[in-house]
């Protein structure tokens, strides 16, 4: 059931629903635009929406941040000890930067800011304790950037060939960071010792480049990856020096993004880029498709789950989802349809 829609003003790229209690309603969407010529330029913008809380077609803009082009958006995870959500962008001029969310949920405010290499920031994630981020850089390498006080710190390394689409802590283990590249290989790196090392490295599995790794929240031994060969793979990782792909499935297009319903173990929402989006249910060795949503016009690449409008309580609430799709530059809101967590 489709709630709402807006166009950005530029291509659309990332959403990100608040997770921070007192703050679901708030979302965050940022766009990446080239503007071609003899010095081309990348700008980007990061909008913030009030979807409401009882309102359920309300998607009203309250702030826009003016930035470079960006490519990821991510808020601090629930539960760290932080002043108050913080949301940190990856963008194109090769920066790292830390906003905080203020007056009531109305305002973005840069907290911090570096630039981490010449190359381009991807992808962005926090550790769970809200104390440091990680970044993949358009050179193959990955950063790790330490928040303390109004400072930055940053750790750099060269992790892999090519472009690096993915960087993600493991929420159970947070010493370890997986990364993938467009070198096809899926990696794992104990932040405890040198960074040069790796605990395992994948370069069989995936067929294409690596866009997306995701811990499964409910399991400690269970992660996603996504790729540009069109499968979403489901990995045990109890072994880490060699992890076993579990079940894979095909979802018709790239797979640019996974996120787990915030309440639902194994519920997953999935952009999949030439092929729009897809909820799937991923359960021992099996994975299937239980909702598609095909009313973007572009390349699927943004998704998320609203926190409070979801069965955790026990309520009829349906789960309200937000995606958005890049050059036309389209961001909606819709509920999905039939019962999927049946």
């Amino acid at each position: 059931m489709d709630v709402a829609e807006y166009h950005l003003d530029g291509n659309a790229d990332a959403v990100e629903f608040c997770p921070h209690d007192s703050f679901h309603n708030i979302l965050a969407a940022s766009t990446y635009t080239l503007h071609e010529g003899d010095t081309p330029t990348r700008t980007g913008t990061i909008s913030l929406f009030d979807v409401g809380d009882d309102d359920l077609g309300k998607l009203q803009l309250i702030h826009r941040v003016q930035t470079p082009g960006i490519f990821d958006i991510k808020w601090s995870p629930v539960g760290c000890n932080n002043v108050g959500p913080l949301l940190a962008q990856a963008d194109a001029d090769g920066n790292v930067k830390i906003h905080k969310l203020e007056d009531h949920g109305s305002v973005l405010k840069e907290i911090c800011g570096e630039q981490v290499s010449s190359s381009m920031c991807l992808c962005i994630d926090w550790n769970p304790a809200a104390t440091s981020v990680a970044t993949g850089l358009s050179d193959g390498s990955v950063s790790i950037i330490s928040l303390s006080e109004s400072n930055l710190s940053i750790v750099n390394w060269k992790a892999h060939e090519f472009e690096l689409w993915a960087s993600s802590f493991d929420i159970h283990q947070p010493h370890l960071l997986y990364t993938g590249s467009d070198d096809c290989n899926f990696s794992c790196w104990d932040l405890r010792e040198d960074p040069s090392t790796t605990v395992f490295q994948n370069s069989r599995s995936h067929k294409m480049g690596v866009c997306c790794i995701m811990k499964n929240p409910s399991d400690p031994n269970i992660l996603l990856t996504g790729s540009y060969d069109e499968y979403l793979r489901v990995w045990d990782v109890r072994s880490t020096s060699r992890p076993v792909v579990e079940t894979s499935i095909s979802l018709g297009g790239g797979v640019w993004r996974i996120k787990y319903h915030p309440f639902i173990p194994n519920l997953v929402l999935t952009a999949c880029m030439h092929n729009g989006f897809a909820v799937v249910k991923t359960k021992a060795n099996n994975a299937e498709v239980t909702q598609t949503y095909s009313k973007h016009g572009s390349l699927a690449y943004g998704a998320d789950w609203q926190r409070s409008r979801s069965y955790s309580d026990g309520s009829n609430k349906k789960p309200l989802v937000a995606t958005c799709s890049f050059y036309d530059k389209l961001l909606k809101i819709w509920v999905p349809e039939g019962d999927i967590f049946s």
